[in-house]
């Protein structure tokens, strides 16, 4: 018997005539020989609604309680489920992140998962049971209830995957797999039928919002083969897995794309040594991510240093970066809170030169200006006024011929 871990996120278990479906679903997968430990999420904007109500009564509320009343969302739909299993004579057991003792860090409301105590699953796994366990939550050492952040069901499936030595974890949810960019703005995108657990990470931190971060980094820590399915029609999905010698790598597996970017400029710094952190070491304290950073080094002993910021993090930005140039004797700070960022990943860039210029060549072709160039192994990022962005990802799609 193959052992697979199966997640099934928001909308899947939104109404119950959803959970009826899932039901049915994971019934045939355990027909088919399979034990099975299903992962649920909350019903599709129970959080949202659960945080309205604390925020009525109080807009700071302390993350341990924050954490008691979200966690109940999946205590919900796990119950919902184990119902509507018996109902059609399945034998079903449900667990609390808690009861199942999965252990986090005491963080709340973004723990990070320790370890996982598969006792219990096991066990009832022996006597043919399926086992549902809530998302998004575990517990610290002292047995209060923690949550691990948005989109911590992934990660919780994940993990189990690798406690248990899973053949696979499967993540369904409302799309059928990973596409070669977001189906919405090109409508040839394509399906991959693959990816490597780098080219996801590099997919999901630029903006393809399929699987949660930190869960496609711990499928590659533990080497957990993840596939992404739908809720809503059959088909193969997106296996992500790591990457073998003797697969033929296609050159760019996907674009990845952000509208939500920001960039501040600050003009005729003094160049001189550790000029970087200053400009940035107040940011970081401010936990504000930075993503693409440019310095220029000028003729008269100044530098131009720029650096890019999320949207909702620009206005707070800008606030500390204004303080910061006044203190260093800046000429002044500029800013554009109206740009996007447009990525090509593929391992295949590894083996293949000419990539970066082709893109650099079409978007040129197309009157599209590029403001900021980030690269690494597998991915070169570019900013362009948001304006352009549908042009550019369309236009590098045909490009690099992906829907073929």
């Amino acid at each position: 018997m193959a052992l697979i871990v199966q997640k099934f996120g928001g909308t899947s278990v939104g109404t119950v005539d959803r959970i009826q479906e899932v039901a049915k679903k994971i019934i045939k997968h355990q027909q088919q020989g399979n034990d099975l430990v299903i992962v649920l999420s909350a019903m599709s904007g129970e959080t949202n609604r659960l945080l309205g109500l604390a925020n009525q009564l109080n807009d700071q509320p302390k993350g341990r309680e924050l954490d008691v009343l979200l966690s109940t969302g999946e205590q919900v739909t796990i119950a919902l489920l184990c119902m509507a299993l018996e109902q059609q004579n399945v034998e079903a057991i449900s667990y609390t992140g808690n009861q199942v003792r999965i252990l986090t860090d005491n963080t709340h409301n973004k723990a990070r998962i320790i370890e996982i105590d598969d006792k219990k699953i096991r066990a009832d796994l022996a006597q043919g049971r399926i086992v549902i366990v809530a998302g998004f939550q575990g517990c610290d050492e002292q047995g209060n209830i923690t949550t691990l952040g948005r989109g911590g069901s992934d990660t919780t499936a994940v993990a189990l995957a690798a406690a248990l030595k899973a053949k696979e974890c499967q993540i369904y949810t409302d799309v059928d797999g990973v596409y070669t960019t977001d189906p919405r703005v090109v409508s040839e995108a394509r399906r991959l039928d693959r990816l490597t657990y780098e080219e996801m990470l590099e997919m999901a931190s630029l903006g393809a919002k399929v699987l949660q971060i930190r869960s496609v980094e711990f499928a590659s820590k533990y080497n957990v083969p993840l596939r992404v399915l739908s809720s809503f029609k059959d088909g193969g999905g997106t296996l992500i897995s790591a990457e073998e010698p003797q697969m033929e790598q296609a050159v760019i597996s996907g674009i990845a794309f952000n509208r939500d970017e920001a960039k501040l400029t600050v003009l005729g710094v003094p160049d001189h040594p550790g000029v970087a952190t200053q400009i940035l070491g107040p940011i970081a304290r401010e936990n504000i991510e930075v993503d693409m950073i440019i310095q220029n080094t000028a003729y008269d002993a100044t530098t131009d240093f720029t650096f890019s910021v999320h949207r909702n993090d620009f206005q707070a930005a800008l606030t500390i970066v204004q303080k910061t140039a006044d203190k260093l004797g800046a000429k002044e700070v500029i800013t554009d809170n109206k740009i996007a960022k447009v990525s090509l990943v593929g391992v295949g860039m590894r083996s293949h030169a000419g990539i970066a210029n082709t893109m650099f060549e079409t978007l040129a072709d197309e009157n599209i200006n590029i403001s900021m160039i980030s690269t690494s192994e597998i991915k070169i990022s570019v900013v362009v006024d948001e304006k352009d962005l549908d042009l550019a990802v369309r236009s590098l799609h045909t490009a690099f011929k992906l829907e073929q």
